[in-house]
Formats: structure tokens, sequence, C-alpha cells
């Protein structure tokens, strides 16, 4: 074989590697915990403990995630709750149908709601089809009300936001793999009142890959932002009673799409992931309350590399969270060839970058909600560790994005 053919094979041979890698983390971003479970499946006994998303008030820390604590090893909703000392009070699982999940949970006066996806049937488990969900507890871990939605086929909430006594969720339902079709589905956004009674659902996007990532409510509208189709990122307004204000599109989203919105000032400020030459990279958008663009950032201090989920300080500062996956160094038989950091940025409300901040080591370390917390920043995920095992952690990150310290 001749060096140039050398030289090329080598080249596809670490495409190839880095397509995987796209793949693994697209699926990470899209299920949450559930896909370290698929990952590993071959080893039933692999515990897995994830938070995907917590949110705080002056009393409790709501966390929800999953875990597969059980005889059967499925995978399991969970809720834990949390004093303000953070201090947990306890936990609760979901243990209605077989596999399930939350991946997000907002907060009122009288309790929580927690969203996700589950299987409610024998014959969904089987065919791996989930049902999106939406539950309320009180703060007592007391189920006041619990309801499913599905358009098509596989279905889940991924965020949820609480505005003048209602409950608006967003996420996906879209066909199957193997089908096809033209019926309603895609990106969703549900309105449900205070008793968990729907009031209106509306979709938009492909049948096959569109999404709502995440929700900001004004007194103007909600807005939404996700994937509108493959590579076509999304940002909606509705009014509240369902019609749809605006759609822009942005094409060159990689990833799951368009991850996370928050409004500061008179902006919304907007993480996502775009496709590059070579690889992907992270990006902030700044946006005008009409879905303009004003400015954007390109983050690309390290290949391959995702934004989440992203958290205003109420001052000067915007912080977004974020996975980076390098080819994996060490020599042992593992299940991928790429190593998972994570990562948090801070950026002025000018989009200028103001510090960054990686984590990780030779095990895999996945952030998946940050918020603000007493001057301080607490960054929630999961860890890989020698056995194979996921368990959840907290970080605490200072003003300057300094590790104050790490909780599992």
């Amino acid at each position: 074989m001749s060096k140039k053919s050398k030289k090329k094979k080598n080249k596809n041979d670490k495409s190839i590697k880095y397509v995987i890698a796209i793949c693994i983390v697209i699926l990470i971003i899209e299920l949450g915990v559930f896909v370290s479970s698929l990952l590993f499946k071959h080893t039933e006994s692999l515990y897995f403990d994830g938070i995907n998303a917590i949110k705080k008030n002056d009393d409790y820390y709501v966390a929800v995630g999953s875990n597969n604590d059980n005889d059967l090893h499925y995978e399991k909703a969970k809720i834990s709750i949390y004093n303000s000392k953070r201090e947990k009070l306890f936990e609760k699982l979901y243990n209605v149908g077989f596999n399930s999940a939350f991946f997000s949970v907002c907060l009122d006066d009288n309790g929580f709601v927690a969203v996700g996806s589950y299987e409610k049937t024998e014959e969904e488990h089987n065919n791996s089809i989930r049902r999106a969900l939406i539950v309320k507890y009180d703060y007592d871990g007391n189920l006041l009300f619990e309801q499913d939605f599905q358009l098509l086929d596989n279905s889940k909430f991924m965020g949820v936001f609480y505005y003048d006594n209602e409950y608006y969720a967003i996420g996906q339902s879209i066909y199957k793999s193997t089908k096809v079709g033209n019926d309603a589905g895609g990106a969703i956004l549900v309105k449900y009142n205070k008793e968990g009674k729907m009031e209106w659902n509306r979709s938009i996007g492909s049948a096959k890959s569109g999404v709502f990532n995440d929700l900001y409510i004004t007194e103007s509208g909600i807005y939404a932002v996700g994937l509108l189709d493959d590579s076509i990122g999304l940002i909606a307004k509705y009014q509240f009673n369902g019609d749809i204000v605006f759609q822009k599109e942005i094409e060159g989203i990689s990833g799951a799409g368009l991850r996370g919105i928050l409004q500061a000032d008179s902006s919304f400020y907007i993480s996502g992931s775009i496709k590059t030459e070579n690889e992907d990279g992270a990006i902030m958008y700044k946006v005008n309350e009409d879905g303009d663009i004003l400015n954007s950032q390109l983050y690309n201090k390290v290949p391959n590399v995702y934004f989440h989920n992203l958290v205003y300080d109420g001052d000067s500062s915007i912080v977004v969270i974020g996975s980076s996956f390098t080819e994996k160094k060490s020599s042992e038989p593992t299940i991928d060839m790429v190593n998972y950091d994570g990562l948090v940025v801070k950026y002025n409300l000018d989009l200028e970058m103001v510090t960054d901040a990686m984590y990780g080591d030779e095990r895999d370390d996945y952030f998946t909600d940050i918020i603000y917390d007493k001057s301080d920043y607490l960054v929630v995920g999961y860890s890989s560790y020698e056995d194979g095992s996921y368990l959840s952690k907290f970080i605490h990150y200072s003003d300057a994005l300094k590790v104050l310290g790490v909780e599992s």
C-alpha cells in the first residue's frame, strides 16, 4: 500500500471514529441517562443513577433523572428532594409501566411538576415505544396528578415551565424508525391547567426528527427552541392560546438542535451546536424578541463540543454547560472510542467569553443542567467509574468557574 493510500485510510478511520462519537453524543443529548443503559446493554448488572435537571426555591432543591436500581434493571424515573442545605429528604421512583425517565422539572407554590417519558404497556416495552409523561407531586411526595401524551409513536417531554397558574410542556412526538407518514408530529408544545387537564397541544416540524428542547415564557408569549428537521434549528413563538406568532430557522445545526433559551435584559440567549467542516462546534446566539439574530459566538477552543443548558446570574453573565469528546488515550477495551468531558463557559451579555473550564479525566463526565445558587453555580450530571457504573454528581463552581466542591 502506498504512503498516500495509508494516509487516506488513516484519515478515513479517524473520520469514522468521530462520526460514531457524534452519533453517541446525539443519543445522549436526546435521551438522557437512558442511553447509558443502552450503551451497556450487554452488562445487565451495570448500575446507573443520573440527574437530568435540577430546580430550587427558598426551601427545596428538586432533582430529576433516572436509575436502574431494581431486580429487573429497568430504567425508572426518579425525583430527589433536598432541603435548603441540600440534605436529601426523600426520593420517589415512578414505578408505572416499564422503562421511564424524567428530563425536566418546575416548582410552584404547592409542589413540583416533572416531565419525561415512559413505556406504559408491555407492547410498548417490547417495541421500545415511549409516551410523553407529566406528573405533579406535593413537597411531601404525594402524587397530585399524572398524564401521558402521544401524537405519534415515540413521545417525550423535554422541558416544562410554570407560568400564570398553567404548565407548558415541550418535547417531541415522532414516528418510530421503521415508519413513515404525513401525520402531525415532530416538536410539540402542550398546555395543562393546574389540575393537570390538557387545554391544547401544538406540533411543528418533521415527524421523524422535529423536537423542542427548551422554552422560556414572558408576558408577550411562549418562546421554544429545538430542531425543525435534520440540521435545521428552530426558534418559535406562540401566543397563550396556542397560535403561532413566528418560526425562525437556522441552517447547519447539529446534534439534537438548539438546546437552551433564556431572557436577559431585553434579549434572548440560545445555546446549541453547528456543523463545521470536520467537527461539531458549540454556539451561542443572541436574538431579539422577534427571533432575529443579533449576534452569535462559536466556541472552538476544543474540537467536537456541544452546548446544553444555560443560566443567567441576574446581573451581567450567561453561563452555559456542554460536552466535549476526544479520542480515548487508554488502551483498555471500552464500549466506545471517545472520552467525554464536561464544559462550563461564561459570557457577558454581548457574548464575549469571560472564562471557561473543562471537567473530566479518562472517565466519562456528562453535564446535564446548571442553576445559579447563592452567588455560585451548581452543575449536575453523572460520571462513569472503574466498574462501568454511572453515578449522579453535583459540582459547585465559583463565579470565576473554579471548582469549590464535588458531591456524589
